[in-house]
């Protein structure tokens, strides 16, 4: 009776350290909803797009610049998206195996977690400058608190990126450091 515990509790060890790795698909309709979004961002690029094409001959230049920065605000948003959704599912679901005739990009599904952490945080502080880059390029109709308010909230991202990025050095060593330069 003795050898039928131990097995029986192997079993249920086994059967629910299988359901918790099988949980990891419950991630998937997540990626294809940010996929989703992802065209939702191309309708509003379309129509900067379009509201530069309308405007282009009667526009002031700063309103060209200002909607052109909007456009690149958005294409970081989008590669951003691309990025967590790639990075995410080959580290978190199942690898992404890419065929020999395929153009996909091999190395932006072979970043690891702390480096996507970095490439987030990176991306969400180029953002963040554009929009405070938009806030400077409208000054007249921006107030102080509000500028005030968009400097403080960049400056938190660069500060918190540059911590991020010296606590994956620290925690990764001399060796992983150099590596992750190159």
């Amino acid at each position: 009776m003795a050898d039928v515990r131990p097995a029986a509790g192997k079993r249920i060890e086994l059967f629910i350290q299988n359901i918790l790795f099988a949980s990891r698909w419950l991630l998937a309709p997540f990626y294809v909803a940010l996929a989703f979004a992802m065209g939702i961002l191309l309708i509003k690029a379309g129509q900067h797009v379009l509201h530069l094409f309308h405007d282009a001959f009667v526009a002031e230049e700063s309103t060209v610049v200002l909607d052109t920065l909007g456009l690149i605000d958005l294409t970081l948003t989008s590669s951003l998206v691309v990025l967590v959704i790639l990075s995410g599912f080959e580290n978190f679901v199942a690898k992404v195996e890419p065929d020999e005739n395929s153009s996909r990009p091999t190395w932006l599904t072979q970043i690891d977690f702390g480096g996507l952490k970095l490439k987030l945080m990176s991306s969400i502080v180029a953002i963040s400058a554009i929009q405070t880059l938009r806030v400077f390029m409208d000054l007249e109709n921006t107030s102080d608190r509000n500028l005030a308010w968009n400097v403080g909230i960049h400056l938190t991202f660069v500060l918190s990126a540059v911590l991020l990025a010296l606590s994956d050095r620290i925690s990764h060593g001399p060796a992983k450091a150099e590596d992750s330069a190159h």
